[in-house]
C-alpha cells in the first residue's frame, strides 16, 4: 500500500505551531515511508477565508523548506486540491447516500430549528441536535418536495441503535456509542456547500489518503466520519490523533503564552531549521542523546510508534537553545544573509530609503563581523545594535565607565594612553596573535591585562560589555581605532581637569 497523508488547513488565519507540527508530522511520515504528501484547502468556511491565508501557508512552508507531492499550487493526479473547486463531488456524494437510505432531504426551516432550541432550553432538556423530524419521510414525498422546489439540506441518518469503533495508532482501540454523536449532522447545505465531515470524508476517499494524521481534538469527529465511511462503503484511512501542545502552565498553546504564529517567529529572528527540529521533537522521539537533527535526519527515524500520548510542552527556552545552536554552525557568509534584512530594518547601514541597504564595504564588513557575534545572539535581530558601533561612531561614555577595578581616573587614562600603542600591531593580528602580543606585552610592564584591556574596550566598542576587542579593532582598522582612543583620552583628560578644578 503507498502511503498518502495530507495537511488540510482551513484558510481563515496564519500558519500557527499547532498546524505546522501537523503539517510537519504528515511530511515527516510519508518521506519514511517513501509515500506522498498533500496539500489539500479546505476553504469552504467563506466567511473567514481570506486570500492573504493562502499566500501566508505557501510562504510560510516555503520558508521551512517542507514542500508537497500534490497540492494546489503544483496540481497532481487528484486535482484539484481545493475544496471550493470540488463541490459537484460533493452534491454526488450526498446523493448517493440518500439513493442508499443513508441519508435524507430535511426540509425544516431555521424558524423551526430555533423554535426546538429555545424550548429545550426553557424545559431545561439535556437534548442537543437535530431532533430528525425529517428522518420519516418517505422517499417519494421527499423526491417530491425537492422537485417541487421545496429547500432542504442533505442529512447523515446515523445508526440509533449501535457504536462505532476505530483504531488509533497512539490511542489504541476507541469505541464510541453513535447515541452520543451528532444527532444526523447536516453533509449538504440548502446552498450546496457541503459541511466539513462531508468534504473531508470525500477528498480523503478520493485522494486516496491511507493515514490520517491530526491533533487528538478531533477524537470526536472521527466517530462521525468512520459511520460516513461505512455508509459509503468504503475503508476508512488509519488513523494518529496527535498529541496536543500545552503551554508551561498546562492549557492549550496560545498567545497567552507568547509568540505562536510562523510570522511572530520569523520576525523575532528564529531559524527555519531551529524551529524545524524542536517542533518534531513536541511529542515524538527519535534517537537517544541526540537533539539536533537535519529535516532529512528526522524523515529518516520518524515513526508513529515513537509518538507520545501525554500532551507535548512548548518551551520558549528550548527553543531559543535550539536557534542559538543553529546560529552557531551557520557560515559567516550564511548568518549575514540571514541576519541582512534585520540590519536593514534597523537603518544599521544607513537611515533609511536606499541609504539603509549596505555598500559593498559594508557588506563586507558585516560578514567579517559575523564570527564577532556568533556566540553571543540568539536571534537574528539582535545582531544589529551588538554590531552598531562597526558601522557608526556612538558617543564616547562617561569617564567612570573607563575605569578598571582598583584604579583611578588618572591611572585609567595611562593605561588607555600605553593601550594606544599596541593598536596598531594588534590591527593586522589574528585574534590568537593579538592575544599573545598583548599579554607578553603586560607581563613585561607588569600591567594585569584586564587593567589594560578595560579601557581600550570602552574606548574602542563605547562599552563595558561588547563583542571581542582584537577582532573590533581588526575590522575598524588601525586608523580609526585610534581616532577612537584620542576621542577617549580627550573624555578622560578633561574629566581630570574638572576634578582638579573642584578639589
Amino acid at each position: 500500500m503507498e502511503i498518502r497523508d495530507r495537511y488540510a488547513p482551513s484558510p481563515t488565519g496564519n500558519q500557527h505551531i499547532g498546524g505546522v507540527r501537523t503539517a510537519l508530522f504528515n511530511y515527516l511520515f510519508a518521506k519514511s515511508k517513501g509515500g506522498k504528501f498533500i496539500l489539500r484547502l479546505e476553504d469552504t468556511d467563506r466567511t473567514r477565508f481570506d486570500e492573504a491565508f493562502v499566500q501566508n501557508l505557501y510562504d510560510t512552508f516555503n520558508w521551512l523548506n517542507i514542500h508537497w507531492d500534490e497540492g494546489p499550487d503544483i496540481g497532481g493526479p487528484s486535482s484539484p486540491y481545493v475544496q471550493s473547486e470540488r463541490f459537484e463531488l460533493y452534491k454526488k456524494a450526498a446523493e448517493e447516500l440518500i439513493a442508499k437510505g443513508k441519508a435524507y432531504r430535511c426540509f425544516c426551516s431555521s424558524e423551526r430549528l430555533d423554535n426546538i432550541r429555545a424550548e429545550r432550553e426553557a424545559s431545561g432538556s439535556s437534548e442537543t441536535g437535530y431532533d430528525r423530524h425529517c428522518r420519516s419521510v418517505s422517499a417519494e414525498e421527499s423526491g417530491r418536495r425537492a422537485a417541487a422546489g421545496e429547500s432542504f439540506v442533505i442529512r447523515l441518518n446515523i445508526p440509533l441503535e449501535e457504536s462505532t469503533k476505530f483504531h488509533d495508532h497512539i490511542l489504541g482501540d476507541i469505541e464510541w456509542k453513535n447515541a452520543d454523536v451528532n444527532p444526523d449532522p447536516v453533509l449538504l447545505k440548502s446552498d450546496g456547500f457541503p459541511t466539513y465531515h462531508l468534504a473531508n470524508v470525500v477528498d480523503d476517499h478520493l485522494m486516496n489518503i491511507s493515514h490520517v494524521l491530526r491533533a487528538q481534538e478531533w477524537i470526536p469527529s472521527t466517530p462521525l466520519h468512520v459511520i460516513m465511511y461505512r455508509a459509503f462503503g468504503w475503508t476508512p484511512p488509519e488513523y494518529c490523533h496527535l498529541p496536543m501542545v500545552m503551554g508551561q502552565d498546562g492549557k492549550k498553546l496560545s498567545k497567552r503564552h507568547g509568540a505562536t504564529s510562523i510570522d511572530e517567529f520569523r520576525k523575532a529572528g528564529y531559524l527555519p531549521e531551529a524551529l524545524i527540529n524542536y517542533v518534531a521533537l513536541l511529542g515524538a522521539s527519535y534517537e537517544e542523546g541526540k537533539e539536533i537533527y537535519t529535516l532529512e535526519e528526522l524523515a529518516e527515524r520518524f515513526s508513529l510508534d515513537k509518538l507520545n500520548k501525554a500532551p507535548a510542552i512548548f518551551d520558549y527556552k528550548k527553543l531559543e537553545w535550539y536557534n542559538g545552536q543553529y546560529i552557531r554552525m551557520m557560515t559567516d557568509e550564511a548568518l549575514a544573509e540571514a541576519a541582512l534584512p534585520y540590519a536593514v530594518k534597523a537603518a544599521l547601514f544607513g537611515s533609511s530609503g536606499a541609504a539603509a541597504v549596505p555598500s559593498a564595504e559594508q557588506k563586507k564588513t558585516f560578514i567579517a563581523a559575523m564570527p564577532l557575534i556568533r556566540e553571543r545572539i540568539s536571534f537574528l535581530h539582535e545582531a544589529p545594535e551588538k554590531l552598531a558601533y562597526l558601522f557608526s561612531e556612538p558617543p564616547v561614555p562617561a569617564a567612570e565607565e573607563f575605569i578598571p577595578k582598583k584604579a583611578d581616573l588618572a591611572r585609567t587614562a595611562e593605561l588607555l594612553s600605553l593601550g594606544r600603542g599596541l593598536i596598531e600591531p594588534m590591527a593586522v593580528l589574528n585574534d590568537a596573535d593579538a592575544e599573545a602580543y598583548i599579554k607578553s606585552w603586560c607581563e613585561e610592564h607588569d600591567i594585569k591585562l584586564g587593567d589594560i584591556m578595560m579601557p581600550l574596550r570602552v574606548a574602542i566598542t563605547r562599552a563595558r560589555v561588547s563583542p571581542p576587542l582584537f577582532g573590533s579593532i581588526r575590522i575598524l582598522g588601525a586608523k580609526q581605532s585610534l581616532e577612537r582612543i584620542d576621542a577617549a583620552l580627550g573624555t578622560l583628560r578633561a574629566a581630570l581637569e574638572t576634578s582638579k578644578e573642584t578639589r
